[in-house]
């Protein structure tokens, strides 16, 4: 890791090396904001299962540990692995669905298979994927960015409000929390300059979380219970299973994961200053996922994929640096061995945690609103791509079960909002520019 000997400004954002210090303390932030998806992945699997205590810790160490090697395999990228950009990964929502899916209808070690052959198949796939990459313009990118923003938003007010029906669905306390976190993570990015200016995200979860603390919602009295060294286990489940037939679902979710996978990498090169090609550039993210999806099926988890959910943070701060993304996927890899630690961060007050993500997957959506900006949208074509695209891709995020009643097997495209947006929008735009005289946008680097 760099020194503060070593700080320097680059040509290239990204490639800035900052002080040791700083990159500790960016790192952190953004481990902060990511650590709810592994831990509430984690026990969403572990429920459904009926995983016990020491399994699901486990699991949560395991997660934590595929999580930051695949962060700073994303942020190094040698031999063409990885993007070079300030990624964070994590385990991705849908595939965890998927994954329970055929964890439940055979048994997890034929998941953990389905896994392992999805990572393989993103290789196979990456060549011809290559060539529909001109079908991502702005625009298509623009409106997978504001469907993302939505999505995530919504799943994670879940996490403020608890389960609608429950005792304490709505409680005052969490709402409250939340929206102070909010409050404070604002008034924070507002009165402050400099480094504490673009820590406001992690000194406003902080914040909260010692609100929640004052206000007797917080309990750590298990954090110290267990073992201090956390070494997570190979093949947790015993040897997988390798079905084609029950794996189809996760492979095919692989390709809609290239095409958000595109998106990102489009947007995260943009705010970075990239100068390079998105040809060559998405190729790389593509293969880190791949590599940390089949690292993560030897020790139990899921896909792990590439996160949309960081960019918001690069974004807000203002701290491109890959080599702060490197740092945290160090700090995630000493979490998943640190017991204390990993049991630490999964007491976390979910309001809090939802409120932190709620403003920073916003910002996801401003940077959406941002590149179409860029666009013409009084042009008739590219007012009906959007359009579609956030009809379709809205209707299965704010009306849940809008499909229920359609074959099983088209549930999942159709349902995906996020992914049955962008297609409809990449779609809609090839054909309002078939034969027009101006050519498909090729997406690249900011310009």
């Amino acid at each position: 890791m760099p020194t503060a000997m070593d700080h320097r400004p680059p040509s290239d954002p990204a490639d800035e090396r900052l002080p040791l210090k700083d990159l500790v303390l960016y790192g952190f932030q953004h481990v902060l904001v990511m650590a709810a998806s592994p831990i509430t992945a984690v026990f969403l699997v572990a429920q459904t299962l009926g995983f016990d205590a020491a399994l699901t810790v486990s699991i949560i160490s395991a997660t934590f540990l595929v999580c930051g090697l695949g962060t700073i395999l994303q942020s190094f990228g040698p031999a063409g692995l990885g993007a070079r950009l300030p990624f964070i990964m994590v385990p991705g929502g849908a595939p965890i669905a998927i994954f329970l899916a055929i964890a439940t209808q055979t048994d997890v070690q034929t998941a953990v298979g389905a896994v392992l052959m999805t990572g393989a198949f993103y290789f196979l796939a990456l060549p011809v994927f290559r060539r529909l990459l001109r079908f991502f313009p702005p625009i298509v990118v623009g409106t997978m960015l504001l469907l993302v923003a939505v999505n995530l938003v919504k799943i994670y007010g879940g996490t403020i409000t608890g389960r609608p029906g429950s005792d304490n669905f709505a409680d005052p306390v969490n709402v409250g929390l939340a929206l102070a976190t909010i409050a404070l993570t604002v008034i924070f990015s507002r009165v402050f300059t400099g480094t504490l200016q673009r820590v406001s995200v992690m000194l406003g979860l902080i914040a909260g979380t010692l609100l929640a603390a004052a206000l007797g919602r917080l309990d750590v009295s298990g954090v110290m219970q267990g073992s201090l060294i956390a070494v997570p286990q190979l093949f947790p489940f015993g040897l997988p299973k390798f079905d084609i037939i029950a794996s189809l679902p996760l492979i095919v979710f692989s390709i809609i994961s290239m095409a958000e996978a595109t998106g990102q990498t489009i947007a995260t090169a943009e705010i970075v200053d990239r100068k390079g090609d998105a040809h060559a550039i998405v190729p790389r993210t593509i293969r880190g996922d791949a590599v940390a999806s089949v690292v993560g099926g030897l020790f139990g988890t899921s896909l792990i994929i590439t996160s949309g959910e960081n960019v918001g943070i690069v974004r807000a701060t203002g701290v491109r640096s890959r080599y702060v993304t490197a740092m945290a996927g160090v700090i995630l890899v000493v979490i998943a061995l640190l017991g204390p630690v990993s049991r630490l961060a999964s007491v976390l007050p979910g309001a809090v945690v939802g409120g932190t993500a709620v403003i920073v997957f916003s910002i996801i959506g401003v940077i959406g609103i941002h590149m179409l900006s860029r666009v013409d949208l009084r042009e008739h074509g590219a007012m009906f791509t959007l359009a579609s695209g956030l009809a379709m891709g809205l209707m299965p995020i704010l009306v849940p079960g809008v499909y229920s009643q359609f074959p099983q097997w088209s549930q999942m495209i159709l349902g995906n909002g996020l992914a049955m947006g962008t297609i409809t929008a990449a779609v809609v735009n090839a054909f309002f520019q078939f034969n027009a005289p101006k050519p498909l946008d090729v997406p690249g680097h900011a310009r």
